[in-house]
């Protein structure tokens, strides 16, 4: 299973990074490649060219609605409706409840149900696409919103499974454990800093509140994503090493995690 960052950038795309995007992508017993991508932010679609193929998709599972996590899907629309090749079939995509609504406002009078075939994720239902099985789990964000495990075939031992976990964006949480716990690779937002951002809880994690969610759960090594623009990298990947002693990353576009 491999982890290809498209876009990495919290809140709002960055001059370096577009919005939150991830594809993950794993072969079959048969050698088929199979895509899923993890959100698709403001500007993400651009990476997706250039990193995968929007043509080639098996699935969508989107964290929560806000413009920087799903904002692309509306030119993602665009592209597979008017290819001139001929309109590409319906992808499967899995969020929230409202996110049907929320594709139909994105893409104005373009109707999105023409390119995706919109289902509600349901807490701790899998949801299995070819050899990856997607867990959604609940987290905390001022509106419903999940993170995202990710099970598939090793990378270097095709017998063995990995599992990555995706936080979305979230607070402290027992959803955020329950991610984490075992995790081959935590994909963990870190959009807050510690004395900073101290009264606003229920929203993000700071660097350090998401290192100690990978040290609870006993990751075997963490990225840390979803940081904007006005914040330095640095400060997030020096709160998490102070409390997790396993390998850090900062997520940068572009960047291959293999399972």
């Amino acid at each position: 299973m491999r982890l290809t960052i498209l876009g990495c950038a919290g809140s709002f795309p960055s001059a370096d990074s577009a919005a939150s995007g991830y594809l993950v992508q794993a072969e079959d017993a048969a050698g088929r490649t199979w895509s899923v991508l993890l959100d698709l932010g403001n500007g993400a679609l651009g990476a997706l060219q250039r990193y995968g193929d929007p043509r080639r998709l098996d699935a969508i599972g989107l964290s929560h609605l806000h413009a920087d996590h799903v904002a692309d899907l509306a030119v993602l629309h665009v592209l597979r409706r008017y290819d001139p090749a001929g309109a590409l079939p319906e992808v499967p995509v899995f969020g929230p409840d409202g996110t049907a609504q929320r594709l139909t406002q994105l893409c104005g009078s373009e109707h999105p149900s023409e390119q995706f075939d919109v289902m509600t994720w349901e807490p701790g239902v899998d949801v299995v696409v070819g050899p990856l099985t997607l867990t959604p789990v609940p987290v905390e964000h001022p509106i419903p919103a999940f993170g995202i495990r990710v099970t598939g075939p090793g990378d270097a031992e095709p017998s063995s499974t990995v599992t990555l976990a995706y936080s979305g964006d979230t607070d402290e949480c027992p959803g955020l454990d329950a991610l984490a716990a075992d995790a081959d690779l935590l994909l963990v937002e870190s959009a807050y800093v510690e004395g900073r951002d101290d009264d606003l809880r229920g929203i993000h994690l700071t660097g350090r509140r998401a290192g100690q969610a990978a040290a609870r759960g006993r990751a075997r090594a963490m990225v840390l994503t979803h940081i904007p623009a006005w914040n330095d990298p640095e400060v997030a990947h020096a709160e998490a090493r102070a409390v997790y002693d396993g390998p850090i990353t900062l997520a940068t576009p572009g960047a291959v995690y293999v399972l």
